[in-house]
This record gives structure tokens, C-alpha cells and sequence, in this order.
């Protein structure tokens, strides 16, 4: 959003150090893999090798093929259920029925990738029926990303169930998951992020698993005795959202600058060293997407948004944001903007207290309800947090919502849910992703960001509130 605070001068600085393509070699992709089996028998239908042209193997998706031959027997029988156990996490072993084989390879398609392609997911594989009838079907609604992926995967690699595959099971599938902590995809394999060495050398950062944290100690390795930034987040949702530094903006008029990597951008959640993307004020620090095709909610079309952030670090200024934003780099008007904004600021409306707040960047204003001369009485400060939680639901039409917990325990409060500011309905949404800054480059704001994702479609309060507990079982802060 566009910031209103008079700069005595605008410092130009040297024009952003060129960001090496993505290796994105962190990580084997998770098929369903060869050990995928549910028996040893292998016995299936009159043939007992062909698993038929569906052989599905997501819970049920039509989307998720396990494979053009997914085997499994000619009318995709398994056993007497074939079932993929009560749950069937698509975990470790991916058991599929006491007798019934999963097929010679398991495959998922030619990649299987999880996660980037909107593979098997989590959980989203072999459901609790999980029956092996003519189609080889694997229950109804699979979890494992925005598609359901073109290859299906799900297997041996696949890791606990992750924001994503949660957002999926409700219909609203990512089209943009940012992390530098963890995979948000169950299934999610590849590098999180990227990092440049003061000698411009880059290197990607894997997980330490499918599914899991971020492998920090290659990073220390390669920044040992030297200074690096974050110069890439890899997107792990289909779409392919990368960020870099932003492009020039009007309040970056040389481009943004990558986030350091500093002793205090440094954490631990569930138990791993991590680190966040460290923002600092007035340091032009900020990441974007400008491309028109991310897959983000454009003009009146509903999202939803969320992000984790250092409760702790916050400022008074202009724009912590993340979301959905213009993709020219500036102030485009009212509503060409809709981001969820971590701060104290009440310059375009007020909140109960002194912050800071969950509030709704929605260009030339940011937000804590809808009547910027009233204070909604709900939307108090998160101040007890050491890590929060930030919630923004964008339905279609004259309505939002925004959500705010502790990242650590509990459940999430609703800070405002009503109406949107006068002359902000409908939107005019653009479709950039932005992290860092507001949709016209302001970079006011302190704030650190560990993970995010942004969905097509608005998010129901069910789904919040297994997010909320999907974000507290990671472990920030321990």
C-alpha cells in the first residue's frame, strides 16, 4: 500500500545484485514410491498386474492418477478392502491392505513431485474406505495440494500433514506457499529458499526431510566466515511463485534488497535451528512476484491468507505485508490490493490500544475494521505472543475477516469480521505476490516472516482452526 509518511530525501542505492536461477535440488521427489505396498501377495482382480486406467491414489481426487498403469489388478482390487489404513498419512510405510500390492513401482506419474505439484499430500491418500474397486479409487478428497497434481504422488517420502494440505482438504488450495522454516505441503521435498554468499556464489537450502524442517546447517556451512541473504523463497504450492528481491517500485526506485542472514534472524521451532526472513525499516528490504499469471485471486474473486511472524518485531510504519498486490509496483487506487499487515500503524483507521495488530493493507489505507474513525472493539493487540499467527479472509464481495492467535498455544480470536472501509468494495485485486513491503514498495516496517501461503478461495473458520493447530504442533520457539 502506498505510504503517506514525507521522506526528507530518497536515498537511491545501487541497483539489486542479480538473483542465480533456482537449483531447487533440496530434496528426491516423493512418488508413491516402490515400497508403496499393501501386502505381499500382489493378488488384484482377473489379471492381477494392471491396476486399470484409474488407480488413483490420492483419497479419491480424479485429478491424482497414481500413474498411467498404477497397478494393482484389473479391476483394481487389493485385497478384500484394499483400504489405506484408517488414516493412511501417506507417512513412511503407506500401507495399503493386508494383501493387497500397490503396484510393481508405485509411481505417481512421471515425477510424482509432492507439494509443487500438487501431489498426494499428507493425508491425502488411501482414505479411511480407501477401496479398491473397479477404478482402483482411493476415497474422496485428496488433500495433496492445489490439484491434486497431474502425477498423484504419495508414498514412502511423505512427510506429516502440512498448511496446504489442510487449505486443500477445504477446497481452497494454495497458489503460493513461502517458508524458510518448513515444508507446508506434507509431500513437499525440494528447497525452501536459496541463499548468496558475499561472493555472489548461491546455494539452495533443503529440508531434512519430505514434509519436514528446513536443513539450516548447509546454510552455516556455506556462510561460514562470510555474510549471506535470502535471495530466493522458493514457492512450494504448483504455481511456481518464486520471490526475489523486488523489482523497482515507486518506493524502491533501484529494486529491493535481500533479507540478511544475521545471529538475529536465528530460531529454533520443533526442536531444528531456523532462521527467518529478517525485514529492517527503511532498508528497502523486500521480496515480490509481478508475473499476471501466479494463480492469485483477481478483482472481486475471494482468497484467503495467512502468515507466522516474530510477534516481537514490529513498528509503527509502512508495510509489514504479505499477499496480494499490484503488479506494476504502484499505487494503482482503493481495493488493487488486499495483504495481511503485521504493526502498530493507525494513520488510515483505529484500534483498541497500542498495537501492534492484525490489520488488512487494502492500497492508500491499512485497516482494523471497516469504520476507520471506530475502533472495533475486538481487534485488540496481540502483545503476550512471542509468535503470532495472522489471519486474512477476502470473501467475494463487501465483507473480510481477520484472525489473530499465539503461535505457540491456543486458538485463534477474530479481530474484526464485517464490512470492508467505504470505497473499498468491490476489489480490484491484481494478483502479485509481495512479502516485506506494501503493494507500492514502502518499507517502513520491522518484522520477521517465517511462513505464509495464499489460497484461491476463502478459507472456512474449520479450516482456521486446523491451521492454528497444524502451526502450534510445530513447535515455534522450542
Amino acid at each position: 500500500m502506498k505510504s503517506k509518511l514525507a521522506f526528507s530525501a530518497v536515498v537511491t542505492l545501487s541497483a539489486l545484485i542479480g538473483c542465480g536461477a533456482p537449483n531447487r535440488g533440496g530434496g528426491t521427489s516423493p512418488t508413491a514410491g516402490t515400497t508403496s505396498t499393501g501386502g505381499g501377495p500382489a493378488s488384484g482382480g482377473s489379471s492381477g498386474d494392471s491396476g486399470g486406467s484409474g488407480g488413483t491414489g490420492g483419497i479419491g481426487s480424479s485429478a491424482s492418477s497414481g500413474g498411467a498403469t498404477g497397478s494393482g489388478g484389473a479391476t483394481g482390487s487389493g485385497g478384500a478392502t484394499a483400504s489405506g489404513g484408517a488414516t493412511d498419512s501417506g507417512g513412511a510405510t503407506r500401507v495399503g491392505g493386508s494383501t493387497a500390492l500397490g503396484g510393481a513401482t508405485g509411481s505417481g506419474g512421471s515425477s510424482g513431485r509432492g507439494g509443487a505439484t500438487g501431489s498426494g499430500g499428507a493425508t491425502g491418500s488411501g482414505g479411511a474406505a480407501g477401496s479398491g474397486g473397479a477404478t482402483g479409487s482411493g476415497g474422496a478428497t485428496n488433500l495433496g495440494g492445489a490439484t491434486g497434481g497431474t502425477a498423484g504422488s504419495s508414498g514412502t517420502t511423505t512427510g506429516p500433514q502440512g498448511p496446504c494440505d489442510i487449505y486443500q482438504s477445504g477446497n481452497t488450495p494454495c497458489v503460493s506457499a513461502h517458508s524458510t522454516v518448513r515444508a507446508l505441503y506434507g509431500a513437499y521435498s525440494k528447497a525452501l529458499y536459496q541463499v548468496r554468499r558475499a561472493d555472489n556464489t548461491t546455494k539452495d537450502i533443503p529440508l531434512l526431510s519430505a514434509g519436514g524442517f528446513a536443513d539450516s546447517s548447509v546454510q552455516d556451512t556455506f556462510c561460514a566466515g562470510t555474510t549471506c541473504t535470502i535471495s530466493i523463497i522458493y514457492d512450494q504450492s504448483p504455481q511456481g511463485n518464486d520471490l526475489k528481491a523486488s523489482p523497482k517500485a515507486t518506493w524502491l526506485p533501484n529494486g529491493g534488497k535481500e533479507a540478511p542472514l544475521n545471529a538475529a534472524a536465528k530460531y529454533t521451532v520443533g526442536g531444528h535451528a531456523v532462521y527467518g526472513v529478517y525485514v529492517i525499516n527503511h532498508q528497502y528490504i523486500g521480496y515480490r512476484n509481478n508475473s499476471t499469471s501466479t494463480g492469485l485471486a483477481k478483482n472481486d474473486e475471494p482468497e484467503s491468507m495467512y502468515m507466522v511472524v516474530d510477534a516481537k518485531r514490529h513498528s509503527n510504519d509502512c508495510c509489514f505485508d504479505y499477499g496480494n498486490a499490484e503488479t506494476s509496483g504502484t499505487d494503482e487506487g482503493n481495493a488493487t490490493m488486499e495483504c495481511v499487515y503485521w504493526g502498530d500503524i493507525s494513520k488510515w483507521s483505529k484500534g483498541t490500544g497500542t498495537g501492534p495488530w492484525v490489520e488488512a493493507d487494502f492500497e492508500n489505507g491499512v485497516f482494523h475494521g471497516g469504520d476507520p474513525n471506530v475502533a472495533p472493539a475486538s481487534n485488540t493487540p496481540l502483545v503476550a505472543a512471542a509468535f503470532a499467527t495472522l489471519i486474512l479472509n477476502g470473501p467475494s464481495g463487501n465483507h473480510y475477516t481477520m484472525k489473530g492467535g499465539d503461535a505457540q498455544t491456543g486458538k485463534l480470536v477474530t479481530k474484526y469480521d464485517g464490512v470492508r472501509p467505504p470505497g473499498y468494495n468491490p476489489q480490484h485485486k491484481e494478483g502479485a505476490v509481495v512479502l516485506g513491503t506494501g503493494g507500492d514498495g514502502s518499507d517502513g516496517n520491522d518484522g520477521t516472516f517465517f511462513e505464509g501461503s495464499i489460497t484461491k478461495g476463502a478459507s472456512t473458520d474449520a479450516i482456521d482452526d486446523l491451521l492454528q493447530a497444524n502451526i502450534v504442533a510445530a513447535g515455534y520457539g522450542r
